[in-house]
């Protein structure tokens, strides 16, 4: 079978051209290291539009192909991404896929993919029309725009792929058809093991983007009486943006709490490093789909407390692979971290038993079958 996974090589977004290798999302790479894994079952190209010419290599595994396609600026959102759609469609016809996969709603891939010419479904990352929703995005701001073409693309597909139910729930009634399977997490991080210093104060990992999404303000509240009462450190990985309400407010209550610390952006080598000194990773989202950083704690073996919104329920089981918290809740929050700190023992049969999970579940070779299995399944629809 041949697949174009059309997806963003975020040397665009971050304006890193410099860079002589493609990088990719976190989950749309661990799926491509899975598709690597079964040489014998598929060819995969992998496809991704920028604004600047850029070295690229030419394969990314024995049966994985990289194209990079130079599009100018006036190509991208401000025209409806028409100069992504053609030159994707260019490519596409030299390549001849069976099927094309667009990765995301959130910038060009999906609308690509839609108008390729060849069968497509799509994957859902971020539920870009909730998230508009929720941060009330202004008429044409990127965020309003990005839930415009979702809503646009989904009927236009053959399918969509849910990470969760709660993107099943969402798309419902527009996707012709829906399939619920979460991200692979990186496979390197299974072969890890969360070892903490136990003569350190224990380490609590808060892994986000600082913003009202995220709710870390809340919880650093929440922590208040807790640290009067235990020894830790929380330390905050993510970008945070100083001028932005929200985030400046973040570094006020850092400033006046030693126990908490923002450690800033950390690529996935680093956060290896992280995770393999913490006690436990905390999430109090307001709003999330499949946080990587819970999927990746728990291939580590990092007990995991997050709050119960979105997607997260069905990534963990409360009081068995995880905790569950109420990201409104500052009593919810505070006696989710203190059960892990206060029990060592639980907290190491909760995180044996997520680890576990995880590789049944995540594995990016497991992943990448079932998505096969879907592409298999559309190719059947469309010639019957």
């Amino acid at each position: 079978m041949r697949v174009a996974i059309l997806t963003t090589d975020n040397r665009e977004p971050f304006k890193q051209y410099e860079k002589s290798e493609p990088w990719f999302g976190t989950a749309p790479e661990a799926l491509i290291q899975g598709f690597g894994s079964l040489p014998d079952a598929v060819e995969i190209h992998v496809v991704s539009c920028i604004q600047q010419p850029v070295s690229a290599p030419a394969k990314l595994a024995n049966n994985i192909w990289f194209h990079s396609l130079h599009v100018p600026k006036i190509g991208w959102l401000r025209t409806g991404y028409q100069g992504c759609i053609r030159a994707v469609r260019k490519k596409l016809k030299e390549i001849r896929p069976d099927i094309v996969h667009g990765q995301g709603t959130e910038r060009d891939c999906a609308i690509s993919a839609v108008f390729s010419g060849f069968p497509s479904v799509l994957t859902i990352h971020g539920n870009m029309r909730l998230i508009a929703r929720i941060d009330h995005a202004r008429p044409f701001s990127f965020l309003w725009l990005a839930a415009g073409l979702e809503r646009f693309t989904l009927p236009r597909t053959a399918g969509i792929v849910c990470i969760t139910n709660y993107t099943r729930n969402a798309v419902a009634s527009l996707a012709k058809r829906t399939w619920v399977v979460p991200n692979a997490a990186d496979a390197t991080f299974f072969d890890l093991q969360a070892n903490p210093d136990q003569n350190a104060p224990p380490v609590i990992l808060c892994v986000a983007n600082v913003g009202i999404r995220k709710n870390q303000n809340a919880l650093i509240q929440a922590l208040d009486p807790l640290a009067v009462q235990h020894k830790f450190k929380l330390v905050f990985l993510g970008q945070a943006m100083k001028g932005h309400a929200y985030d400046d407010k973040f570094f006020q209550l850092l400033a006046s709490r030693p126990w908490c610390s923002y450690e800033g952006f950390a690529d996935r080598e680093k956060l290896k490093t992280y995770f393999q000194q913490a006690a436990a990773l905390v999430l109090p989202s307001l709003e999330d789909n499949c946080p990587m950083a819970v999927l990746e704690a728990m291939a580590v073996g990092v007990p995991v407390v997050a709050a119960k919104v979105g997607g997260v329920p069905d990534l963990i089981e409360d009081g068995k692979t995880g905790l569950f918290c109420d990201p409104y809740g500052a009593t919810s929050m505070n006696g989710a971290v203190r059960q892990i700190l206060a029990q060592p023992e639980f907290a190491r049969v909760l995180a044996a038993a997520a680890k576990c999970r995880a590789h049944e579940r995540f594995h990016p070779a497991v992943i990448a079958r079932r998505h096969l299995e879907i592409y298999r399944e559309v190719l059947q629809q469309q010639t019957a």
